[in-house]
């Protein structure tokens, strides 16, 4: 067995086990500690691909954004882990269920003729001022560049979506408009009043 077989099986025992804790530990900061585990090993698992490009995204955006936010909210917040237990067992059966097709499906793909792992290659090297994101770009912008454009259209629909429901006007909601404040003038808040002077009684 060579290197990067030993490698791969590494990698992908760290990253099954991370997995795995994820949904099984107790305390749910654990549990993104262990998804930053496997995402930090799927990253190796990319390299091992020459998918350099693919390896550093998923580093920075999924470990160096998104699991930070996730800490950050579950560690802000009060969350009732027993109320996050109840019910657990309840949904164990349709998990396995679940789990088990994604096992058989993952086996007719690598057990077939075109996805075996026997018959896969290794990636082909390559040279040394290869660019794996001058060509990931050079397919996005080319071959691929109406799909991109698409992909790109549907992500804004889908934020400007987002916005106009969150801007929506509720009944029972006091809001306040900003362009009515700024109009506001000084004698419409204040009253000067004019009040002769008392003297204090002596009793």
């Amino acid at each position: 067995m060579d290197f990067r077989a030993v490698t791969f099986y590494f990698f992908a025992a760290i990253m099954v086990f991370a997995a795995l804790r994820v949904i099984t530990a107790r305390n749910p900061v654990h549990s993104a500690l262990f998804l930053v585990l496997a995402f930090f090993t799927a990253a190796g698992l990319w390299m091992l691909l020459e998918a350099e490009f693919l390896a550093i995204a998923l580093v920075l955006v999924y470990v160096g954004a998104v699991m930070v936010l996730f800490l950050f909210v579950v560690m802000m917040l009060d969350i009732n882990l027993d109320r996050l237990r109840e019910g657990y067992w309840d949904y164990l059966v349709p998990a396995l269920i679940v789990a088990g097709v994604m096992i058989a499906e993952m086996a007719l793909v690598l057990g077939g003729r075109y996805f075996d792992l026997e018959g896969m290659p290794q990636p082909a090297p390559h040279a040394a001022d290869y660019s794996n994101t001058r060509e990931l770009g050079r397919l996005i912008y080319t071959e691929y560049v109406y799909p991109f454009e698409i992909a790109a259209v549907i992500l804004t629909v889908a934020i400007v979506a987002a916005i106009a429901l969150t801007l929506r006007r509720r009944k029972d909601t006091k809001y306040i408009d900003p362009a009515q404040q700024m109009k506001v003038r000084r004698k419409d808040r204040v009253r000067m009043v004019s009040m002769p002077l008392e003297k204090p009684s002596d009793d």
